[in-house]
């Protein structure tokens, strides 16, 4: 039986994407040779995408695209398994591709856009393919599509893991890049308080008066330090309430800033990767050192 080096997995790896152990494999059962091993490869990959279908994706990266009139545009989320696979190119090119669809199509959901063509396929073919090639489930998670009030502007933070899209009536470009910039690090929860859920606020009442009573205060003030309490929370919460980052003198509200600015802001969509998803607990040494058990076997 020929001896499979490192060396000879390397450059299977690199030709094909595929998993190292699939890899291993391939030119095991292909007595090293390297040609034979890609076209194994080629039949069995096609199977992974299912075998991987039930592992959670809770990493990825956010995708945007905005029309060159920046009148619509788009903010998808698509998931994978590992932090590594999330800086591929090609899981990149398929996010980026996936949003340019969204623009161009206006999908009304998820299934509609996995049927959009792609790459002589569909969405969901191409989705398919990647995950055979890679070895790893990946989902397309969510998505919003917007026509412009005003103008888009939008902003990609920490390896476009938070993402924002943003519609500004008025001002100017750097002011678009502010705004989004803000919403990325400050994290709104909605424009103004009429978009925050009730049970958020009824939630932060009841704290309010439980901790107000615990120390003592008058039963006749307490619903006033309560209510105090609950402006507090959505000053902190909701973007034109919050104090801009950026704000020279650490006061500036953004509501203050548009008004300055002769503008406003007609909506905005914030993703962060993974919120309220479930995250893979085991750690990457551990799955490596598991994978090799199973090859020794």
């Amino acid at each position: 039986m020929a001896e499979i080096t490192a060396g000879m997995v390397k450059e299977l790896r690199e030709k094909t994407d595929a998993p190292m152990m699939e890899c291993k494999r391939a030119l095991t059962e292909a007595a090293g040779d390297i040609n034979k091993a890609e076209e194994i490869l080629r039949v069995k990959l096609g199977s992974k995408a299912t075998k991987a279908a039930t592992r959670i994706t809770a990493e990825g990266v956010v995708g945007i695209s905005i029309a060159a009139d920046g009148k619509s545009g788009a903010i998808i989320e698509i998931n994978c398994e590992t932090d590594f696979v999330a800086k591929n190119d090609e899981f990149l090119a398929l996010t980026k591709g996936c949003a340019e669809l969204i623009v161009a199509n206006n999908p009304a959901d998820i299934a509609v856009l996995s049927a959009l063509p792609m790459a002589g396929g569909t969405v969901e073919s191409a989705r398919t393919a990647l995950v055979g090639k890679i070895g790893e489930n990946m989902s397309l998670r969510r998505f919003v599509r917007v026509e412009a009030k005003g103008k888009l502007a939008s902003y990609i933070h920490g390896g476009a893991k938070i993402g924002v899209l943003l519609d500004v009536v008025g001002g100017d470009e750097q002011l678009g890049k502010d705004l989004s910039m803000h919403i990325a690090a400050s994290k709104p929860k909605s424009l103004d308080a009429t978009g925050v859920p009730a049970e958020l606020i009824d939630t932060e009442r009841r704290v309010a008066i439980e901790k107000a009573k615990e120390a003592g205060k008058p039963e006749a003030m307490i619903e006033k330090i309560a209510e105090g309490s609950v402006q507090k929370f959505l000053k902190e919460v909701t973007l034109l309430g919050q104090v801009f980052v950026k704000a020279e003198d650490g006061k500036q509200t953004i509501e203050q800033l548009l008004k300055a600015k002769g503008a406003s802001v007609a909506g905005f969509t914030l993703f962060v990767v993974g919120e309220g998803m479930a995250k893979r607990s085991n750690d990457f040494a551990a799955e490596v050192a598991a994978q090799a058990a199973a090859a020794q076997k």
